[in-house]
């Protein structure tokens, strides 16, 4: 309905009236406007507006409060809460872009409702309305980006946890899994033990023995390299070797005899010193042996990537050091890809082009570090999952710069421009928050540094450029 009859309901107009949007207006455009508004009535938990729906009107509320709500990830952050007298719905209109934000009321509301024509009427004949949107839009802004910054710090919190655990969790259960085969290994070496010492052999057999124990630790240390077909035809002559001795568990011990670089002739060669009675249990209590040194050297791999990924960790958010040091470049660029190390592993192709001679810079490590995961974690999504991702450095002047690039399907012409826009973003919403590449150009920008991007189809390319020195 038009609100023609406000003009007559003194306690709306001087309502109106005392509001910092209409406080310059003439009686004639006050009038004007109310005339060409409506009135918008809304029950208790309706939804005025909806986030990523089309922004045609502006609303003051009369009375009543709406909460203000966004989706990031699987959850709805709070913004903010409007009551009566307060402005709502500016920034669609302003902007001439989709909803940002969910409005739903707490409680039955009365609102007046004015379209986009008055509202562009309204900024045309009154400064003073011009000045209070740009003081309200400006306001919002800052309090809305705090929040959001904060809430998209805790999810990317939450995902970088979630990676690292999924990373973690490989070596861990490696290293489980090599623990208790050890247990049993050890166990099984040391009953072999027990049955060569009482076979009786001679001072020559043990030394022969305790010379075979020394060769295990030697080649356990350098375990032969051989490709995949080499290694499977020894292994088939070394079971069928074991085989025709009446050594029932050939299968099992063939593999570590050939994996510590044993061929059937070094076996032969014990013919010369042990009885073929011998030889069966020495065998065995090789082939033993070389999978307990075997399962001790998985261990150790496995607790040196533990060791790593917690370090690259440390070193990716630079934890007890100084907000400002030298940076090596090339070292934040790979703990960012240990990083995102779940997500590349899904089918995307990495290739490094660094520059052999990039000095270190001086520069906000763990924010850096910040720029570098936004870069690549769009890099990722807009190749989804499959796809070659390159980085490059080199030096120019007094500058060192950065080049990620992907083989997605590029950033359309007409939206390059927005890319760094704050809340701006292509993706649905919930998935995006419009806020990671303009927090990269902030952090850049600190940096005095550069931060741009071209892109067509099969080719976007992010280029950032820094100072080698920051400025004082």
């Amino acid at each position: 309905m038009a609100l023609r009859c406000l003009e007559n309901d003194q306690v709306s107009i001087e309502f109106l009236r005392q509001l910092p949007l209409f406080s310059g207006m003439n009686e004639h455009d006050l009038n004007w406007l109310l005339e060409n508004s409506e009135e918008k009535r809304v029950a208790a938990g309706e939804v005025l507006m909806e986030e990523g729906s089309p922004g045609d009107a502006l609303y003051i509320v009369l009375e009543g409060e709406f909460e203000f709500t966004k989706r990031s990830g699987q959850q709805q952050v709070t913004l903010a809460m409007r009551g009566a007298g307060e402005m709502i719905g500016e920034m669609s209109l302003l902007d001439q872009a989709p909803r940002t934000a969910t409005a739903r009321a707490t409680r039955a509301s009365r609102l007046v409702m004015i379209h986009q024509d008055a509202f562009r009427q309204l900024l045309s004949t009154s400064p003073a309305a011009t000045l209070a949107i740009l003081h309200t839009v400006t306001s919002r802004l800052r309090n809305t980006e705090a929040m959001l910054r904060q809430n998209e710090k805790m999810a990317a919190l939450g995902t970088l946890s979630a990676g690292l655990a999924h990373e973690l969790n490989n070596p861990a259960a490696a290293a489980r899994r090599s623990a208790a085969q050890l247990r049993d290994t050890l166990a099984h070496w040391q009953r072999l033990n027990g049955e060569l010492a009482a076979l009786g052999l001679d001072a020559r057999q043990m030394d022969n023995i305790n010379a075979l124990h020394e060769e295990i630790i030697r080649r356990a240390a350098a375990p032969a390299k051989l490709d995949p077909l080499t290694r499977s035809d020894r292994e088939g002559e070394m079971q069928m070797w074991l085989e025709d001795r009446g050594i029932d568990n050939a299968w099992e011990i063939a593999p570590p005899l050939v994996a510590f670089g044993w061929m059937v002739h070094d076996l032969d060669e014990l013919g010369h010193t042990f009885t073929p009675e011998q030889l069966r249990p020495l065998a065995c209590w090789l082939g033993v042996g070389c999978s307990v040194f075997a399962l001790l050297d998985e261990v150790g791999q496995s607790a040196e990537r533990i060791s790593e990924i917690v370090k690259s960790v440390k070193s990716y958010s630079y934890l007890d050091q100084a907000p400002i040091q030298q940076v090596d470049i090339h070292d934040g660029l790979e703990n960012t890809l240990v990083i995102l190390r779940h997500k590349l592993k899904q089918g995307i192709q990495v290739t490094r082009e660094y520059a052999n001679d990039l000095p270190t810079i001086e520069a906000y490590a763990s924010e850096l570090n910040q720029v570098w995961t936004n870069i690549i974690d769009n890099a990722i999504d807009a190749m989804k999952g499959a796809g070659v991702l390159t980085v490059r450095t080199y030096r120019e002047d007094h500058h060192v710069v950065v080049e990620i690039g992907d083989n997605g399907p590029g950033i359309p012409p007409e939206i390059q421009p927005r890319i760094f826009e704050p809340f701006f973003t292509t993706k649905p919403p919930g998935v995006g928050t419009g806020l990671g590449l303009h927090i990269s150009y902030n952090i850049i920008q600190k940096h005095h540094g550069k931060i741009q991007v071209q892109s067509q189809p099969g080719a976007t390319v992010f280029q950032v450029s820094l100072p080698i020195r920051l400025k004082g």
